[in-house]
């Protein structure tokens, strides 16, 4: 038989595979730098940029450039932020009571960098929250329990001024701020409550004291009135009202006449005509 001698396929060398893997590699490397080379910021927020953690501008809406894999963003809202937030403080007369409150704040664009050098990215926890506890304590304590309840607009009020002033002073815009809720002991609920209704029982009784008084005084001008009348009346039944009533009465006995003389009676000075 004839040997056959196989034909060896040509050896292609290491390097040659690696490339044929390392080209497609750097071109997807390619894409991605490129796509990360670019960001947005969209409608309402603000970014930072920070190379190597060093802040090295703000940017406002639209599509930025960026280096990539060196440059980091972050990115913050400037629209209104309502936050939520509860603690506990002391009234004048030492009830305590727990708050509920809802803030209302907001970023201006051109301070971005300076809140996140001062105040960093968190500070709603850092600055906002510590300073409405602290402020909270402050107010509530000028008032005593009962009257916080009675005054929580003005409460309100006061606590709204100190709080955008305090915050302005840290470059954030307290637009508003609105206690939500008023929570106490039910012990001292209990003695509002009941002091509420001593309130109105008080009241009813003084309501019931006047309109016996009124009702006294209105009877006491009644006969006032009626003594008035009858005194005027023994005033005017003077003399000469009675000689008028006789002068009437012998007209009337002149209209009776019967044409017979006219009888005296003894006694009287004026004659009266008899009728037969």
């Amino acid at each position: 038989m004839r040997n056959v001698t196989p034909v060896s396929s040509p050896v292609v060398p290491s390097s040659i595979n690696g490339a044929v893997w390392l080209i497609p590699l750097m071109l997807i490397l390619c894409a991605f730098a490129a796509f990360s080379a670019y960001f947005t910021v969209s409608a309402g927020n603000v970014a930072v940029k920070l190379r190597f953690g060093q802040l090295v501008g703000a940017y406002g809406e639209g599509l930025h450039y960026k280096i990539p894999f060196i440059d980091s963003v972050e990115k913050f809202s400037v629209r209104i932020k309502k936050d939520a937030f509860r603690t506990e403080a002391f009234s004048k007369d030492l009830q305590q009571v727990n708050l509920a409150l809802a803030v209302n704040h907001r970023i201006l664009p051109n301070t971005v960098e300076s809140i996140y050098r001062n105040l960093g990215p968190e500070y709603t926890e850092t600055v906002l929250k510590p300073m409405v506890e602290e402020w909270s304590k402050a107010v509530i304590a000028k008032y005593s329990a009962d009257s916080l309840i009675s005054n929580r607009m003005q409460v309100t009020k006061e606590l709204d001024e100190i709080l955008k002033q305090k915050m302005a002073e840290k470059e954030v815009i307290v637009s508003d701020i609105a206690i939500t809720d008023f929570d106490f002991s039910p012990q001292f609920l209990k003695a509002v409550e009941e002091k509420q209704i001593a309130e109105q029982e008080a009241k009813r009784a003084t309501n019931l004291v006047e309109k016996v008084k009124k009702e006294a005084e209105q009877k006491i001008l009644q006969a006032e009135a009626e003594a008035k009348s009858l005194r005027l009346q023994r005033e005017v039944v003077s003399d000469n009202l009675i000689k008028l009533r006789q002068v009437e009465a012998q007209l009337k006995a002149i209209d009776k006449w019967d044409g017979h003389m006219p009888h005296y009676m003894a006694g009287n000075q004026m004659p009266f005509i008899m009728a037969k």
